[in-house]
């Protein structure tokens, strides 16, 4: 995110316009600049991984950027995707990557405004950094979900239970299953996720998790989509052991306190997620964000 300072001077020839394929190399580099934790290549990779993903149409594949005499000055990406919501769809805009170079920062509005200009599209911020969420909360946008569960749900029961069967999402579950959830399971799984079927002797139940390291070196499993929390809960401790199995014992969820039936701990405040438009987002759900697609 960033800080626009209003008494920048204009600059000519300055314009904003959607990313294309070749404006990568680019984007690649501006954003290295923009975000030195992630080098060049990541960043070559992240678009990559943005060429693969189909959005719905009339909506950018991979963003917006700022020019400035046919230089790349500042650029924001978006993830857009058709979601299933209750009995409908919905259409969502993951904002990501916002930079823009310091001597055109009075300009960064230009990307905003072009990234939010589709009113029936609800858009979301996943990754507030706390001195950019007044920002945030300035344009609109409001949270839901105010921090970080951590579970450990390998050491919850049942233990040994023969009628729960945990299978990668490349086989094809023999119970009924929705084949929305397979085809985000796949997608997943070609992004880096983990996507996990738990079966029943009725039913499959999705779920996508990305490996994660907290501060760094502690392993965990972010949850990125199951269809509801309460399947997590209901399914802990196979699906954690899964995951433990993975070398991922800790699993991260967003919330809004204390998860019941789940063993761990809330943090609030602790990467809090944003969303403005017609739907709000449900917990449990950050398919097709950046944590997802671009593993930031």
């Amino acid at each position: 995110m960033l800080v626009v300072n209003a008494n920048d001077p204009p600059v000519n020839g300055l314009c904003c316009r959607q990313i294309d394929q070749t404006d990568i190399d680019a984007v690649a580099t501006l954003l290295a600049e923009g975000f030195p934790v992630h080098d060049r290549q990541f960043w070559q990779n992240a678009l990559a991984r943005l060429t693969r993903h189909e959005p719905p149409p009339g909506l950018p594949k991979y963003g917006y950027l700022l020019e400035s005499r046919g230089a790349a000055v500042g650029a924001i990406l978006v993830i857009c995707s058709t979601m299933p919501a209750n009995d409908t769809t919905a259409t969502r805009c993951n904002l990501s990557s916002w930079y823009v170079e310091p001597r055109f920062r009075a300009y960064a509005p230009l990307l905003v405004s072009r990234a939010l200009q589709h009113k029936n599209v609800t858009y979301t911020n996943v990754s507030a950094a706390p001195h950019t969420r007044p920002i945030i909360e300035a344009q609109g946008f409001s949270r839901y979900s105010e921090g970080i569960f951590v579970a450990m749900p390998a050491l919850q029961g049942p233990f040994g239970n023969s009628t729960v069967e945990i299978f990668d999402a490349q086989r094809q579950p023999r119970v009924d299953f929705d084949r929305c959830d397979q085809e985000i399971l796949q997608e997943h799984a070609a992004h880096g996720c983990i996507s996990l079927w738990c079966a029943t002797s009725e039913r499959a139940y999705p779920f996508v998790f990305r490996p994660r390291l907290v501060r760094g070196f502690v392993p965990c499993a972010q949850l990125i989509y199951c269809r509801n929390v309460s399947d997590l809960v209901r399914f802990a401790g196979p699906v954690g052991r899964a995951l433990a199995w993975r070398g991922r014992p800790l699993v991260l969820i967003d919330a809004n306190g204390p998860i019941p039936g789940l063993l761990g701990w809330f943090g609030r405040g602790r990467m809090p997620k944003y969303f403005k438009g017609p739907q709000r987002p449900r917990l449990g759900d950050l398919a097709y964000t950046e944590y997802a697609l671009l593993g930031v």
